[in-house]
């Protein structure tokens, strides 16, 4: 049971104060508004903090508080400086949140740094350095604490390889810090791997020392005052203030919220400001007093202003056409729009930003559309008019969970729909009734089409054995049949105009590009073009109309040949004018006549379409022809082809290269497609015109407002309900979730920008308790400029004596790889370390307080240095091209995992391999490949996956470990090798550390668990609910679900909120690791050498040859 009960006084202040103030309603009693108030930094009896994205400023008493700043990307963590006349904050004004400094008396901020990535304040030194957080000079990437001369722009590492915030002590020799950094997933009362904890470091310390070892949970933002230090922590299951001794010990909690958690405290002159909800407090120590500051606002509120969103393209969800393909109905931000294919008006059919409407899809009588929306709170049918005038019409009320799509029948009177709990259902319109037609205990449901006269609906869901089949459903006998077996997948079906045939999608084409297992690196077989397209027959004694003509039959009809006086469409030739398409109200699609089917043996009445296997999906047929998308392996880009549905050796054609989506009409005249950012209705035929233009849907102008506040208010609640309907436990680990939406809601009418939604959201979805959820992206405002600094692989030190920068560390990286090298070192270049840059393109580096902001927007530009070099002689000039930031980052973890091999392999004479895996996704499978076969023959292994990201590569890994060697191959000449090959026959250790994340984890358990070696380092991060991140909101953020629990065979909940105890505990501490030691990797490195020593692997030798000649005597 993971639920918190108590929600307290806290909380009903909160409320009350809102219900007061009236929102964003300013009160007659005081000037101002209530905002959203974030990141207070406390000076004397000043404050500074966060809202609407800028900084403002108020005393502490509370009032009408100033603003500081305006940029349209937010500010952020703002620290006073120890004298109160400069706040140094975080900003992304160029694109990178870099730090800044502003005075009080106003001014330009002033840049501080140019990391490239997060550098984020933490506070002041008390001598007046700027204290932030960055992972720039981190080669495994951890968090770092660096100090900034604000005068001179010279910067210091605290040397700590972790410190992600902190505080010096007054005399400023002992720093007081947080050694982890936030652990990213938004969980509440998280003990896991990664926990926060606090650690004191001094002058001449040996070592930094642990403070809060005792306590599994949080503990926070260290803030030294008189002698003990104040910090916060979920002890009592809340975040709130707590003290301790500055050598630890002598626990004082200060604040007891028990409904919402603290945040981002700050401390001066014995007050600390923190955040609460939406709200500052101040605790006064000496007074043991906690109390609101009532802040109000004066602003024009900008980011709640009416917005127009001006390229809805960019935020186009589907697309549908019209009964006759004369419309096509565009969702788009959760709201409807039907635009012509031609001429006409484009029409608002839905106008309320309070409501998310999901899929939109035209009825046959082409005057109303079929949506989902949320206006109930609960995901319900209805019905538009298509024309944008009059009321929508609720159809269902008995939405429990999210549903998927609607699909008409053929003639509007049913609904076919499916929902996240994977059941499919049949609405009858007229009835208002619900019938479950199937339910799945293997996963989803998905394909679903009706036959053309709507009494039989076809469907795809897995099997037991978790393969794809097709299923038909009659709707007047209520049963569903297998079309497919389970023996492959099969999928996307689609019924011919005239309902005697099923088409469909199946994966049973298995030839192997790679012949043989038997190779370099162990090649596995790799089966391209799966794909091939079939059909069955609703009904014995069909002929296909593939089958070739032969004197019994006749000649078979070609569907696809046309009539006579009929003008291909595909043809160049002019086209008469077309007849004006049917007004609404006249354009419904008559049902086809009586689909007859024969469900016995309709299995075996399986034929293959004559084409060859490819990489199809999407299958849909005019009745003249088929379409299908295609791509060549391992190709984003699709191209939609067509193929002529007659026996004349018919040979697929292209219809439109790189296509992303299409759909054929209802009445099959007409094709919607999509290519880019353009929309196109077609006539039905082998090809696309050559000129497209009078084919492209008419969206030019095509803009619509929208409300912030009023979306703000629906994202809150479906980030809600998503969480709801896609947690893994529908007992939302014993929360009651619908008084954690009461809870948070006050709060939703004191948001002003999209940032502070955020915020709520992760309060919120952290009261479940569980990692992997994540609160990210959405329509954030950022500012014009996106100027990011370039990188040459490389630190420097300010030498003014030496007249430039001098190199003090270039990033190394494996020569086998020369495409990885940095700048500095590729061939031609010869800069090294001592060497000191002069200019840059001309410009004297020492004209810049930083190297770096030379570098700006220079990533893959050639650039000129001049260099002096170190070991004497003149400048020379020097072309380089510059790398990204973020190229620089992967550089320095080259470095990192480069010398980490070559210390295990100096160490053990080669005796030992290491392999590092960064994550486990698709790409580090190529790291896999490139670094575990040259030292698979190896006595021993260490495969390495600290910081491991996680992915799904799991299984594929452990599979190749689990290879043994059962007998050997001794050839006439040479060494024996064993089958199974490449088997590894040493001894293994796995590292891990407390960001050793999700799959990483599931690897490190699974070889312990399944016998193949020790795990040896710290406890990991605790992450194993999987996800899919689907849930995605209106504005395309996320506040993710974890979807997925992991139990073992034993029955038990797996690594969740704990993670993975290492056999062998050894912490890697800060200050020594900092300077170049590896603890971890040098127990691994002493086990294995005392493994082996043990149980040597010995070479395998072959027996004596046998002898097989005649003796004398006649015997052997």
């Amino acid at each position: 049971m993971k639920s918190i009960r108590r929600y307290g006084c806290a909380v009903l202040a909160a409320a009350a104060v809102i219900t007061w103030a009236g929102g964003l309603v300013p009160a007659s009693a005081q000037s101002g508004v209530l905002g959203y108030y974030r990141f207070p930094s406390i000076h004397n009896d000043s404050v500074v903090f966060t809202a609407e994205g800028d900084l403002w400023q108020v005393g502490v008493n509370g009032g009408v508080a100033q603003r500081l700043t305006t940029h349209p990307s937010e500010e952020s963590r703002p620290a006073f400086s120890p004298d109160g006349r400069t706040i140094a904050f975080s900003a992304a004004y160029e694109g990178p949140t870099e730090v800044y400094t502003l005075s009080l008396d106003g001014g330009i901020p002033v840049r501080q740094t140019y990391d490239g990535a997060a550098a984020l304040v933490v506070g002041w030194t008390p001598d007046g350095e700027i204290l932030y957080a960055t992972r720039r000079f981190a080669t495994l990437p951890n968090t770092q604490l660096a100090r900034v001369n604000p005068k001179t722009g010279a910067r210091t590492l605290v040397p700590l390889a972790q410190a992600s915030d902190g505080s010096y002590s007054r005399n400023g020799r002992t720093l007081f810090f947080t050694r982890l950094a936030f652990q990213g997933s938004y969980t509440k009362r998280y003990q896991g791997g990664t926990a926060q904890n606090l650690w004191r470091f001094a002058e001449g310390d040996r070592e930094a020392a642990p403070l809060t070892a005792d306590y599994k949970g949080t503990s926070k933002n260290p803030m030294p005052w008189n002698g003990r230090i104040y910090f916060l922590s979920d002890r009592d299951g809340h975040m709130n203030l707590w003290s301790m001794a500055e050598a630890g010990g002598d626990l004082k909690q200060h604040t007891k919220h028990d409904g919402l958690d603290a945040q981002w405290p700050s401390l001066s002159s014995g007050k600390v400001a923190y955040q609460l909800g939406a709200d500052l407090r101040v605790f006064d120590i000496a007074a043991n007093q906690d109390r609101a500051i009532p802040v109000r606002l004066v602003s024009d509120f900008d980011h709640l202003r009416e917005r127009w969103i001006k390229t809805p393209m960019d935020w186009v969800a589907s697309a549908h056409l019209s009964p006759t393909g004369d419309r096509v109905v565009l969702n788009a931000r959760g709201q409807l729009f039907v635009a012509p294919a031609q001429q006409g008006r484009i029409v608002e059919a839905t106008r309320d930003a309070k409501v998310r409407y999901r899929v939109g899809r035209f009825f046959p009588d082409g005057k109303s559309l079929l949506t989902l929306g949320d206006a109930t709170g609960e995901v319900e049918f209805w019905r538009v008019p298509a024309n944008g005038i009059g009321d929508a019409a609720r159809l269902t009320d008995d939405g429990k969970v999210l549903r998927w799509d609607g699909i008409p029948s053929p003639d509007g009177s049913r609904i076919a729909h499916y929902d996240k709990d994977q059941q499919l259902w049949i609405y009858d319109v007229a009835a208002k009734t619900q019938k479950q037609v199937a339910k799945s205990d293997e996963g989803g449901f998905d394909d679903v089409r009706w036959s053309p006269d709507g009494k039989w609906l076809a469907y795809t869901s897995p099997a037991s054995n978790l393969l794809t089949r097709i299923h038909l459903y009659g709707v007047d006998s209520g049963r569903s049949t297998a079309v497919t077996s389970d023996r492959y997948d099969s999928y996307s079906p689609d019924f011919s105009p005239d309902g005697k045939w099923l088409y469909f999608l199946s994966d049973r084409n298995f030839v192997s590009l790679v012949s043989s297992p038997w190779g370099s690196r162990q090649p596995e077989p790799y089966f391209d073009k799966q794909t091939q397209i079939f059909h069955v027959s609703m009904k014995p004694g069909e002929r296909s109309p593939f089958q070739p003509d032969d004197e019994l039959s006749g000649p078979t009809p070609s569907t696809a040949t046309e009539k006579p006086g009929e003008k291909p469409a595909d043809k160049a030739t002019e086209k008469p004018a077309a007849p004006p398409a049917p007004t609404p109200a006249a354009q419904g699609v008559k049902p086809a006549a009586p689909v007859t089917v024969e469900l016995t043996g309709i299995q075996t009445r399986l034929l293959e379409v004559p084409i060859p296997a490819g990489n199809y999906n999407a299958l849909s047929t005019d009745g003249k022809r088929l379409y299908f998308f295609s791509r060549d392996a391992g190709s984003a880009r699709a191209t939609l082809r067509t193929l002529a549905i007659e026996n004349k050796s018919p040979r697929p054609e292209a219809f439109m290269e790189e296509a992303t989506y299409y759909e054929l009409s209802q009445d099959r005249k007409k094709v919607l497609v999509r290519k880019a950012q353009d929309l196109f209705v077609f006539d039905v035929g082998a090809k696309a015109p050559a000129d497209t233009t009078k084919n492209r849907v008419p969206l030019t102008g095509w803009s619509f407002r929208l409300d912030p506040r009023d979306e703000w208010r629906q994202m809150f609640t479906e980030a809600w309900r998503l969480e709801r309907d896609y947690f893994y436990d529908r007992g939302m680990h014993g929360v009651d979730w619908p008084a954690i939406k009461a809870k948070y809601m006050p709060l939703v009418d004191r948001v002003t920008d999209r940032a502070e939604l955020s915020d709520i959201l992760a309060q919120m979805v952290g009261e479940l308790s569980a990692l992997h959820i994540f609160v990210r992206g959405g329509d954030l405002r950022r500012g014009a400029d996106q100027v990011v600094p370039a990188s040459l692989g490389a630190t420097y030190a300010r030498d003014d004596k030496a007249g430039g920068y001098r190199i003090e560390r270039i990033y190394l990286s494996d020569p086998d790889i020369p495409e990885e090298l940095g700048p500095l070192v590729r061939p031609g270049v010869d800069v090294r370390e001592g060497d000191v840059i002069e200019a840059i393109n001309g410009v004297p580096t020492l004209s810049a307080r930083d190297i770096h902001a030379l570098l700006r927007d220079q990533s893959g530009k050639q650039m000129l240095l001049k260099v002096k070099p170190k070991a004497g002689g003149g400048s020379r000039d020097v072309i380089v091209t510059p790398i990204s930031m973020g190229r620089e980052n992967d550089l320095r973890y080259d470095e990192w995992e480069y010398t980490r091999r070559l210390a295990v392999e100096k160490a053990t004479s080669n005796r030992m391999g290491y392999v590092h895996l960064r994550a486990m996704g698709s790409g580090n499978m190529a790291e896999w490949q490139r670094e575990f076969y040259p030292v698979f023959d190896r006595d021993g292994l260490i495969i390495d996956v600290r910081h491991n990201n996680g992915g799904n590569i799991d299984s594929w890994i452990l599979e190749k470990l689990l290879r043994k060697a059962w007998f050997f191959w001794q050839p006439r000449v040479g060494n024996p090798t064993w089958n199974m090959q490449y088997a590894f026959r040493g001894h293994l250790v796995v590292l891990v550390d407390e960001n050793t994340a999700s799959d990483g984890e599931a690897f490190a358990e699974g070889v312990r668990r399944l016998g193949l070696g020790k795990v040896i380092g710290t406890r990991t991060w605790g992450g194993e609910i999987w996800l899919s991140q689907n849930n995605f909101l209106v504005d395309r953020g996320i506040a993710t679900a974890a979807e997925t629990g992991v139990f073992g065979p034993e029955g038990d909940w797996l690594i969740e909120g704990h993670g993975v105890d290492p056999d062998i505990v050894v912490d890697n501490l800060p200050h020594e690791t900092f300077k170049g030691k590896d603890a971890q990797l040098e127990a691994a490195i002493n086990y294995l050498e005392d493994e082996i020593k043990k149980k040597p692997i010995l070479k395998p030798v072959a027996p004596r040859y046998p002898d097989k000649s005649i003796k004398r005597g006649g015997g052997r």
